[in-house]
């Protein structure tokens, strides 16, 4: 698909998408909870289609349920479960990088052998932490080299251990959610050097929420700890999403006003971090109940004031690279962002992606060490890019088109449906020309 983004105006008012985050921890942990939960809100985007089949090919059924449709005015899903049971032998994780990497140490509960599979740039992705940590809890491993596809044979014995935290925190998500399900008062994972802490405190949120009990020392030490049992029916409600939201925020800072709505300022997702960003960019930010409006400043005279360059470390929430570069492009100055090394094994490598697609649209961004610097406020230019197949690169590019000398267009850009689907349609709703083709 073709994306052309013109530069325009936005108003009115969109509702945030769903979380994947929250809606593939939400699977996973209905998935473990031996009974029925109702999933409210459901995300759609492909990371959260291919949750939902992966606790399907684990033994759990899920159902559309239609009263809450009727009655609440919106989607859930049913999902009944006794545990892990695979109905088979593969499992398949699509690109989602969460996915594969905290529903392999759930599947390895069982006693099968499971090969598990991904496509796309998945398939270039390190899985070595599975071939290192595995063997000690009892599990046998085979992998490419430490990439997919990998089988496993259970079950998973849940055991003192320790983990290097410092490439990604999601394979700590499925062994927290392993061990909790185990019950494992007896064992405690060490963590070193971990990153992206808030997804970490989502995860316990999620586990939380479902009842079982996990506690932690300053993120170095977990224990789990003993619980009631779980209901029998459990309803959980998936967030707003902070990260899909983040890219209508900056749209509504450089273009806006607009209204945003279905986030929960009180969320531990990363990405809610976006909010620093804006404010110390200068954007005209009033928070209401269950709302954001969010536009550029204005002066006195009721004209807007020009966005001003900031500074973020962005190494805990690092899906925001793409939304504030796009922000940082319209801000006079120069702007630098923290945590570049958190960005190499993405869809893409976004830093260098960044650079590369946002440099074709005139704007110069420099990579040095752990820093990214982006020359704004030289003017954003109508121009051709590539989503580089990566759907947040799609989203930024169609943001900052927004206020671009000429149109933007996006090839590839159905790379969004990894995330957020309805992104474009969501832009046209506030007022946005986009042509799809």
């Amino acid at each position: 698909m073709r994306a052309t983004v013109y530069p325009n105006t936005l108003k009115g008012e969109q509702v945030a998408p769903a979380s994947k985050s929250s809606m593939q921890r939400a699977c996973a942990a209905a998935l473990l909870h031996r009974g029925t939960t109702r999933i409210l809100n459901p995300g759609h985007s492909n990371d959260d289609l291919a949750a939902i089949d992966v606790i399907q090919k684990l033994g759990a059924t899920v159902q559309v349920d239609q009263s809450a449709i009727e009655k609440l005015n919106s989607s859930s899903i049913i999902v009944h479960s006794d545990g892990v049971k695979p109905i088979g032998s593969n499992m398949h994780c699509g690109e989602s990088g969460l996915g594969i990497r905290m529903f392999t140490p759930i599947a390895a509960l069982s006693n099968q052998t499971i090969t598990i599979h991904g496509a796309g740039s998945l398939l270039k992705r390190p899985m070595h932490f599975f071939d290192t940590i595995f063997p000690n809890l009892g599990i046998e491993i085979q992998s490419q080299e430490g990439y997919l596809p990998i089988q496993i044979k259970g079950p998973l014995k849940p055991a003192n251990i320790e983990v290097d935290g410092s490439l990604s925190s999601q394979f700590l998500t499925g062994l927290l959610m392993a061990y909790a399900a185990s019950d494992a008062t007896d064992a405690v994972i060490q963590v070193q050097n971990l990153k992206s802490k808030p997804y970490i405190d989502l995860t316990l949120s999620v586990l939380n929420a479902f009842g079982w009990k996990v506690q932690h020392q300053d993120y170095k030490r977990f224990e789990f700890l003993a619980h009631k049992p779980l209901a029998a029916h459990i309803d959980y409600t998936v967030e707003g999403d902070w990260s899909g939201a983040a890219f209508l925020l900056v749209a509504g800072a450089i273009a806006g006003p607009i209204s945003v709505t279905g986030l929960q300022m009180d969320s531990t997702q990363a990405d809610k971090a976006v909010m620093q960003a804006l404010k110390a960019a200068g954007a005209c930010i009033d928070i209401q109940e269950h709302t954001i409006l969010i536009g550029p400043a204005k002066n006195s005279a009721g004209i807007a004031e020009p966005l001003k360059s900031f500074e973020f470390d962005a190494t805990d929430c690092p899906d925001l690279f793409p939304p504030l570069v796009a922000l940082a492009a319209v801000c006079n100055g120069v702007t630098i962002l923290h945590g570049v090394s958190r960005l190499a094994h993405k869809e893409s490598d976004r830093g260098l992606t960044l650079q590369t697609e946002f440099g074709k649209l005139g704007i110069q961004i420099k990579l040095d060490q752990d820093r990214m610097m982006v020359f704004g406020g030289t003017g954003i230019h109508g121009a051709e890019v590539f989503s580089q197949h990566d759907h947040r690169i799609a989203m930024a590019c169609g943001v900052a088109a927004l206020f671009a000398d000429g149109p933007i267009a996006i090839t590839d850009a159905e790379a969004i449906n990894k995330s957020y689907t309805d992104f474009f349609k969501h832009l046209q709703h506030l007022g946005a020309k986009v042509d799809l083709d």
